[in-house]
């Protein structure tokens, strides 16, 4: 039953930003209570691990029992966190066979992380979109408004031109004043070599860096009935292939791109969790708050 309120889908038919991120946590919310992993209620938000010099008070001794693991327990008020989403507004985001398209399902998935960051944790949040260029940035910040002005903020973002990771991460590189946790949702069409090579630096000022990958199933899986010609969104360049090339040929190269990107991130201190658009958001929520709470 709770699926539901997660089905991109499902949210597709909800008007307006807010309401879906609304719905969203609700629904996850409503999960984590019946979950032993994660604690979430009115005044408690999240479990910290212990690092030397914070409070012994403040440590969960029956967590410490079970796990032999310390961790804080964090409390409304108390966490102030720095959360910014990278979010990649190229055309090929515009791509969607089933109900909703990459852009779309980003939207709601970003649109929910920032409600949940502001509401469940009273983190400070910002927003950067982009393509070839950085065309909106807002500032982290825990000011009254902040959620508004970000929900708008992704609204407005159209996905168009081309992606480039290299000029929005060193514009963002330039405002990076305070380590905090830095999210980059895209469909990474790029060289998994090239993107994590730009996207590390990011990481030198001891940021939290995650690589959310959007995809599309017939982005990984193409159903073909027969020759076709595929264009592509962002070059417009075109070619022509086979149901067996799919099937054989560009299955091997997509299966290695994914393997590649995902080793090279991780190996370079860099997260990486794949999202596919048919798939209930609670994953990627899920991730976000297993990072918050600093967990391994």
């Amino acid at each position: 039953m709770l699926q539901r309120f997660l089905d991109p889908v499902t949210l597709a038919s909800i008007s307006g930003l807010d309401l879906v991120a609304k719905t969203v946590v609700d629904g996850f919310v409503s999960g984590l209570h019946r979950s032993p992993d994660f604690g979430f209620s009115e005044e408690f938000v999240e479990y910290r691990a212990y690092t030397p010099g914070d409070d012994l008070r403040h440590v969960d001794w029956n967590v410490y029992a079970r796990t032999e693991r310390a961790y804080l327990k964090r409390f409304r008020g108390e966490t102030n966190a720095w959360l910014t989403v990278l979010l990649d507004a190229s055309n090929s985001m515009q791509f969607g066979s089933h109900g909703i398209n990459k852009m779309d399902y980003a939207r709601y998935l970003v649109a929910s992380l920032f409600y949940l960051a502001i509401h469940g944790q009273r983190d400070a949040a910002g927003l950067l979109t982009f393509d070839d260029e950085v065309r909106n940035y807002i500032r982290p910040s825990t000011r009254q408004g902040q959620l508004h002005r970000l929900l708008a903020g992704l609204q407005q973002a159209e996905a168009r031109a081309r992606t480039d990771f290299s000029k929005p991460m060193r514009y963002f590189q330039e405002f990076l004043k305070r380590r905090g946790m830095v999210l980059i949702v895209s469909d990474f069409w790029e060289s998994p070599e090239s993107i994590v090579r730009t996207i590390e630096p990011l990481r030198f000022r001891g940021n939290e860096v995650v690589l959310f990958h959007v995809l599309d199933p017939k982005d990984v899986r193409p159903d073909l009935n027969g020759p076709s010609i595929l264009v592509d969104m962002e070059t417009k360049e075109q070619l022509e292939v086979t149901p067996d090339y799919t099937k054989k040929e560009y299955r091997e190269k997509i299966d290695t791109h994914l393997a590649d990107l995902r080793d090279r991130a991780r190996a370079a201190g860099l997260g990486y969790y794949l999202l596919m658009t048919d798939r209930p958001l609670d994953d990627a929520l899920r991730e976000y708050l297993t990072l918050r709470g600093g967990r391994e």
